[in-house]
């Protein structure tokens, strides 16, 4: 790390980053699916929907490989793409969606479904998503940072490297999947190293951790915020501190991705000595998709040239019904044709043999020259009972807004909708040990809530009767997610609940006796 922290005032960028930064976006994404179609074409899915035509495609007109593209491959999401072609792949076969056999498979964390995502990893795709790092690594340099500081610890908080197998194929956490797959040149600087990371018990991890802390000079953290702000809560109370930076003085770099940070902001800036730098990532486990790669600027840069083709779906009623599940006939654009401010359900092909793959995440673009993106929302993860159209972006900035108001600490918090008489109601359910009474958090949300959305707004004044806020505990929230099998690692708390899960949360919260 000390060669790269020389590499990196020096100005150097791997030849990936370059061509981005002074290519058409277009362009990239033109090649790189004519990669992936060239790679693919005698898999079975490749002679299904003939990928060698739509090859030819880019001998023809400027845009005739995308209509050829699109007109032959269907839209698909997990259960459609499972059900027709990546269950064999857990059996063993080759050359179904991507040329040999699969043997690595990531467990998602499952927030829009009732079971956990098998979802494939392909060697091609490990490579991809480390070079990818690498290049967020090298964005450090336009980062105004000591050179030290790339030779210090990275703490990498993730799933088991321990994976399950069943004698076919490696199951587990993306994290685990590629920490277990970590260059040589990495290793000495990776944290909390390869024993610790084995563990499968998320509590000994965290202890393991803990005991280990005062040992490492860390200098940068990566990790989904409410599982980080845990073990640094540990790691306070176990040796007695004011704050993290009394035992890493060197820490500078926050690496999050997953969920939005800003519920957790304030709650976890109480933990510091000194501001950190955050870093957002778009680490989905179906890929490395974007990362934050400017100085002062909350979006992040989309990926165009590293094994993953992007399409977009305008996330509107003509293309998703109101469980948010895409309509055959949904509109797809490619990078060119997309509009700023607008918001966007993503569509990826990827060299995992994901073929036009509803990944399930709302994207908006903020600069369509830089290709600059924020994630706004999942398909799934919004409320529209009767017209509100609340969407996930709307809620984390309502509660932002609502705890400074109050002064709170928020850990987590999801919304449920529910019945009032023959109309509507929405159900918080808000993680905080601060002490506000539910009555006053509850106008406060709707007020900002109003101002956020203009449809939530008219419909509080018709079908949307009664906004209503259960203040719980935040280690209730986690305590669900260990009963589902979701501790640590990348699973997140679901913003919306809806179904099974809904079912689930309501009647664990009445087994604690918390009254509905």
């Amino acid at each position: 790390m000390a060669i790269i922290s020389t590499l990196l005032k020096k100005g150097i960028r791997l030849r990936e980053s370059l061509e981005q930064e002074y290519s058409h976006p277009q362009e990239l994404q033109r090649q790189e699916l004519k990669k992936l179609l060239i790679q693919a074409v005698d898999t079975e899915i490749g002679i299904k929907y003939d990928f060698s035509k739509i090859l030819k495609g880019f001998l023809r007109g400027e845009d005739e490989f995308y209509e050829r593209y699109k007109t032959q491959v269907p839209i698909y999401d997990y259960d459609h793409i499972h059900a027709e072609w990546w269950y064999r792949l857990l059996e063993g076969k080759p050359n179904v969606t991507w040329p040999g056999q699969v043997k690595y498979f990531a467990l998602s964390s499952g927030t829009s479904g009732a079971t956990s995502k098998y979802i494939p990893i392909t060697k091609e795709m490990v490579m991809a998503i480390r070079k990818t790092g690498v290049r967020q690594i090298l964005s450090l340099s336009k980062y105004d940072l000591p050179a030290s500081l790339l030779t210090k610890g990275i703490l990498m908080l993730g799933g088991s490297t321990d994976l399950e197998f069943n004698g076919t194929y490696f199951s587990g956490d993306l994290s685990g999947i590629t920490t277990g797959r970590l260059p040589i040149w990495f290793q000495r600087f990776y944290k909390p190293g390869k024993k610790i990371s084995r563990s499968k018990n998320w509590g000994d991890k965290l202890d393991q951790i803990v005991e280990k802390a005062d040992s490492w000079d860390i200098g940068i953290i990566v990790g989904v915020p409410a599982w980080l702000q845990i073990l640094i809560e540990k790691i306070i109370e176990h040796y007695q501190l004011n704050n993290i930076h009394e035992i890493w003085p060197n820490l500078q770099i926050f690496v999050h991705g997953g969920v939005s940070f800003e519920p957790y902001k304030k709650g976890f800036e109480k933990l510091l000595g000194k501001p950190l730098l955050y870093l957002e990532t778009y680490l989905a486990s179906e890929g490395f998709i974007a990362f934050q790669a400017l100085p002062g600027r909350k979006s992040m840069r989309l990926v165009l040239n590293n094994g993953i083709f992007h399409e977009f779906v305008p996330f509107n009623e003509e293309n998703f019904d109101e469980e948010g599940d895409i309509r055959p006939e949904a509109k797809t654009l490619k990078i060119d044709e997309i509009e700023e401010g607008k918001d966007y359900a993503l569509l990826i092909s990827t060299c995992s043999g994901a073929w036009r793959y509803l990944i399930g995440d709302v994207v908006r673009f903020v600069s369509k020259e830089e290709s600059e993106i924020t994630i706004s929302g999942r398909t799934k993860h919004f409320l529209s009972l009767c017209g509100e159209h609340l969407s996930v972006d709307n809620m984390n900035k309502a509660i932002e807004l609502t705890s400074e108001e109050h002064d709170m600490n928020i850990r987590e918090f999801t919304v449920l909708g529910v019945p009032h008489g023959n109309l509507f109601a929405h159900h918080w359910f808000i993680g905080s040990s601060d002490a506000v009474k539910t009555g006053v958090l509850k106008k406060t949300l709707d007020k900002y809530l109003k101002v956020l959305n203009d449809d939530y707004a008219v419909e509080r004044n018709h079908a949307l009767k009664k906004v209503k806020v259960t203040l719980l505990p935040s280690s209730l929230f986690y305590d669900w997610l260990r009963e589902q099998g979701k501790e640590g690692g990348q699973n997140k708390f679901p913003r919306v609940l809806k179904g099974e899960k809904a079912a689930s949360w309501q009647e664990f919260l009445i087994k604690n006796e918390i009254l509905l």
